[in-house]
């Protein structure tokens, strides 16, 4: 159990992160008038779907989700719920990217929707996360027996895709090497 949770709430820790970089971008532009820079937001839009949409969701679905489906219908209503916002996730991303992309082509007038769909985006991700630590896992460790965990912590071990937390590593640390201080280390400009 606490191999699979304690790596759910890590990874969880450092996408909070990443959104507030995000949402941090937009408030800077909004209350300051500095420019988003575009690369730290591109960045920060690669690594959510590298790695929360094609590592930390699927496992979680595959593994923990499948696991306290099998053993009870409690959580059911919820899991439905964040199988559906996991489902979601991609276009969300696409549509921010587009967003961004109006922004740098258009300008001011097109910053307005990028914080509108930031915000949005940023409050729903804590709540998803918010959901599955306050709702699932209490379900998951009140359901679960220990030989159901130790199937669970093999499995998620097993399936783990090295490659994967080094991409999402480099682009963390691409984010901190572009973005300027607080977010980051790079020069001011």
């Amino acid at each position: 159990m606490k191999r699979l949770l304690d790596a759910i709430w890590s990874e969880h820790r450092s996408i909070a992160a990443v959104l507030h970089a995000m949402l941090y971008l937009v408030r800077e532009k909004r209350e300051h008038g500095k420019p988003i820079d575009a690369g730290v937001f591109r960045a920060i839009l690669y690594y959510l779907d590298v790695f929360p949409e094609r590592v930390h969701h699927p496992k979680e679905e595959a593994h923990l989700f499948a696991a306290i489906r099998r053993k009870t219908s409690e959580g059911d209503a919820l899991l439905d719920e964040l199988d559906r916002e996991h489902a979601a996730g991609e276009q969300a991303i696409r549509g921010l990217e587009q967003a961004l992309l109006r922004y740098e082509e258009g300008g001011e007038s097109e910053f307005a929707r990028l914080a509108e769909l930031v915000e949005r985006f940023v409050a729903g991700y804590r709540e998803h996360m918010r959901k599955e630590e306050e709702g699932v896992m209490p379900l998951a460790r009140r359901a679960l027996d220990a030989d159901e965990w130790s199937a669970i912590d093999a499995a998620w071990a097993a399936h783990s895709d090295p490659l994967a937390n080094v991409e999402a590593e480099r682009v963390l640390e691409r984010i901190v090497a572009l973005a300027p201080p607080p977010l980051g280390i790079a020069a001011r400009r």
